[in-house]
């Protein structure tokens, strides 16, 4: 029997799927199986798919979203762990025997790791995610609204008895409402958090802050146009970020019988409203931003559990630049708060 289930979730990404393949292929094969779920894709992913053989697992389905695929992957996994990697992203060798040695040594519910930013062409953006480590009792810490710090899908991996306690997602789960964010946060009231500093994997984003795409976007649109961490637009983080909050405190509450607080606490989600409010604003909006609504943005920096006072001095010596008359320098600043990728450096990953 199989130690861990590689659960890639594919749905229109011939481009880069391959590349998932082979890296999750490339674990240790005594102790990894490889099942791909096909969403219902329409581009050339099937036939890639079918290349492969029986060196993984394909499941073709009709298109249901990315709770339907975190739901059937959980349940063809008959093994005592799950890495859900989506089918844009990578694992690098490795990754899967440091993670299994972090869960035989710790017992923990999760085990994250860091995932280095990379472009459409693979390229290393000199960015990781995430940016702060959270502690290993991270329960305490949701049962107050702090999210704590951690990787996209593909950085996390569970063990099933405990995403069982959480997963399924109800049928009725909303489209546009990730099914990581309930992994990620509610497996965590169920078990500790193990993590691994070290990069073992790549994330994907495929708009950089200085291509055409988010220029493009950004003449049509000023704020749209603005992107944050995982360059979505800051618009969609604010109005995603209640939906998914919400949806979480009612699984958890069905689940597990909690409530979570009604508002959640989390820097990237301020950050989002800071943009909207103040990027390509006149200099009285942004003022009055700082005097009026500034108070929680200013409590998810000076109040933030995972960062270090250093980091909080920065945050908040940055967020001042984001006030001042001069709007060169003071739209640079909330472009490179909003944005890591904003910081990074083109390289190739060696």
């Amino acid at each position: 029997m199989k130690d861990i289930t590689i659960v890639i979730c594919s749905y229109n990404y011939e481009r880069f799927l391959r590349e998932a393949i082979d890296s999750a292929l490339a674990q240790q094969p005594q102790r990894t199986q490889v099942v791909v779920i096909d969403d219902g894709s329409t581009d050339g992913s099937r036939a890639i798919l079918a290349s492969y053989g029986s060196r993984v697992i394909p499941v073709l389905k009709a298109n249901g979203g990315q709770a339907s695929s975190y739901n059937l992957g959980l349940e063809m996994a008959d093994t005592e762990y799950i890495l859900y990697l989506d089918s844009d992203d990578v694992l690098y060798e490795g990754a899967v025997a440091r993670v299994l040695d972090m869960f035989e040594r710790g017992g923990y519910a999760k085990v994250q790791f860091t995932l280095d930013v990379i472009d459409g062409e693979s390229r290393s953006t000199g960015v990781c995610v995430p940016h702060s480590q959270p502690p290993a009792e991270c329960a305490g810490l949701l049962r107050n609204g702090w999210l704590y710090p951690s990787p996209p899908a593909s950085g996390n991996a569970y063990r099933v008895s405990a995403l069982k306690r959480i997963l399924p997602l109800p049928k009725t789960t909303r489209r546009g409402i990730a099914a990581d964010f309930f992994a990620i946060y509610g497996v965590a009231l169920v078990g500790q958090v193990g993590v691994i500093e070290t990069p073992l994997g790549g994330y994907r984003v495929h708009r950089m802050p200085n291509d055409g795409t988010a220029q493009s976007a950004a003449a049509a649109t000023p704020r749209a146009g603005l992107s944050i961490a995982n360059s979505q637009d800051v618009a969609e983080v604010v109005r995603a970020f209640p939906q998914r909050w919400d949806a979480l405190r009612e699984l958890v509450s069905e689940r597990l019988g909690e409530q979570l607080p009604e508002q959640a606490m989390d820097f990237s989600y301020e950050k989002a409203h800071l943009c909207m409010r103040v990027y390509d604003a006149p200099l009285w909006r942004r003022w009055h931003w700082i005097v009026f609504d500034s108070r929680r943005y200013f409590r998810s920096i000076l109040s933030n559990p995972f960062w270090t006072t250093r980091k909080k001095f920065a945050a908040v010596a940055l967020t001042l630049l984001c006030l001042l008359p001069l709007r060169s320098v003071s739209d640079h600043a909330i472009r490179y708060l909003a944005n890591p990728l904003a910081r990074g450096t083109q390289a190739h990953r060696s």
